[in-house]
């Protein structure tokens, strides 16, 4: 009878407007004694004793009833909660606490006060039974089976907590959205995201072994992994965002921190340039797939992809623009007020770079003068279209042009901009008084008067 009560009450705890009844203190400690989370004795005889079907009916209530009521958020987080030891924990008690962490931020600072990633890292251990071999070296067993859907389902969710609890502390500078995916692989993903920089250096702490991919010397089969994950993200081509933004802002941090990762992977996504009778993002390969992206209509996503090549470029305008473009690289540049081409990396960039020279290929140079700056490909040599015009011609053609740019501007159907001092695009006529356009207009003056003393 309990059970079908409970299995009645799950069912009606979906319903927002059903939960009144649920939401009151002696419904919530009764749910939480049905689930052994707030007994004191939580000893594995004790658990035994409990039915394990009620325990589970029990939890899935609770978070249900959490998940669904603002109240009931704030009354359970005071509930004086006895948490599963790490060898013990279940499924549901950790969802349960995945929704807490979620959607009551606050507690995750009185989570890790209380220990509580050190618990849920015993926990993932456990899980994954992992043997140690050195001090960031497990011991693997080809022959081991593989891991069950049990214990997978109760990785995630160890792997999402985590990632709530050490987000809001070590990552608060992110700008970029990450949303929870169901995948173990993109769980963990995201909680490398959330950790601070220097604990990726773990990484590449792994010793070389003669099958090891490396860069100078460096363990980069960590790297090599995380890369084909971002190649099968950017294959897929569904929920580009969700899927992509976590993985590209995790190998642009580690391109930043370490010289070797970026070495590395730049060799897989930006080889010598040889072939420029395409444009960057035309192709299958993961460079044009990235290119492409930085004209994404979604703002972040296409950030997250110019950074990253930015950061493979050592943060070089020059650089950057021939591996992308001049007009897929513009949204960058002006964010980052580098339209004027500055080289100068003053804009919260902290990363420190060789001064190392990026050598052009023979095929590159060969054709280096016909590469057309904005789209990035050696363009077919056009015919000129004022040829046979003469010179009072080409001036009324050019009086025409003039006279149509104005009255776009005039019916607000175009703005003319310029770029500032800081390198950013501002309205043309916010530039009156800048002192660029200002000299600018000197150097003319200049020319003028010298094309007049010829004359004369």
């Amino acid at each position: 009878l309990l059970k079908a009560a409970l299995r009645t009450l799950r069912i009606l705890s979906r319903d927002k407007k059903t939960l009144s009844a649920l939401v009151t203190d002696s419904a919530l400690l009764t749910l939480g004694k049905l689930a052994l989370l707030t007994t004191n004795d939580t000893s594995d005889e004790a658990r035994e004793q409990a039915e394990e079907s009620l325990r589970k009916e029990a939890m899935k209530v609770l978070c249900n009833v959490v998940y669904n009521s603002t109240w009931a958020q704030e009354r359970f987080s005071a509930l004086n909660i006895n948490w599963s030891s790490p060898s013990s924990v279940q499924f549901y008690e950790l969802r349960l606490m995945f929704l807490i962490t979620a959607l009551r931020p606050e507690l995750n600072t009185q989570l890790q006060q209380a220990g509580g990633v050190s618990i849920l890292t015993a926990a993932l251990e456990s899980t994954l039974e992992v043997q140690w071999k050195e001090q960031y070296e497990c011991a693997l067993d080809p022959a081991a089976p593989p891991i069950s859907p049990e214990a997978s389902q109760r990785i995630i969710e160890i792997l999402k907590i985590l990632f709530n609890i050490t987000y809001s502390n070590h990552r608060q500078d992110l700008t970029h959205s990450v949303v929870i995916p169901s995948q173990p692989h993109s769980h963990t993903v995201n909680l490398l995201t959330a950790l601070p920089l220097q604990c990726l250096d773990v990484l590449l702490s792994v010793p070389l072994t003669p099958n090891s991919q490396q860069s100078l010397g460096v363990n980069m089969d960590c790297v090599h992994m995380l890369l084909l994950f971002m190649e099968r993200r950017l294959e897929s081509g569904d929920k580009v965002k969700e899927k992509l933004t976590p993985i590209l802002n995790l190998l642009t941090e580690s391109c930043r921190a370490h010289r070797e990762t970026r070495l590395y992977i730049r060799k897989h996504i930006l080889p010598p340039l040889r072939d420029v009778s395409h444009k960057p993002e035309e192709g299958n390969t993961v460079k044009s797939r990235l290119i492409r992206l930085m004209t994404h209509l979604d703002t972040d996503l296409k950030h997250c992809a110019a950074d990253l090549i930015f950061v493979l470029c050592k943060e070089n305008v020059r650089r950057f623009v021939k591996y992308t473009g001049y007009g897929n690289a513009a949204g960058l540049l002006a964010t980052r007020g580098l339209l004027g081409g500055q080289g100068v990396r003053s804009y919260s960039s902290s990363a420190q770079y060789s001064s190392d020279s990026d050598s052009d290929t023979e095929e590159y140079r060969q054709v280096r003068d016909r590469i057309n700056p904005v789209t990035g490909r050696m363009e077919v040599q056009q015919p000129d279209p004022m040829e046979g015009m003469t010179e009072e011609e080409k001036e009324e053609e050019a009086k025409r042009l003039i006279t149509l740019f104005s009255k776009l501007s005039r019916d607000n159907i175009i703005q003319p901009m310029g770029v500032d001092e800081e390198g950013k695009l501002v309205p043309l006529q916010g530039l009156g008084d800048n002192p660029m356009t200002e000299d600018a207009k000197t150097e003319t003056e200049t020319d003028e008067g010298a094309d007049e003393e010829q004359m004369d």
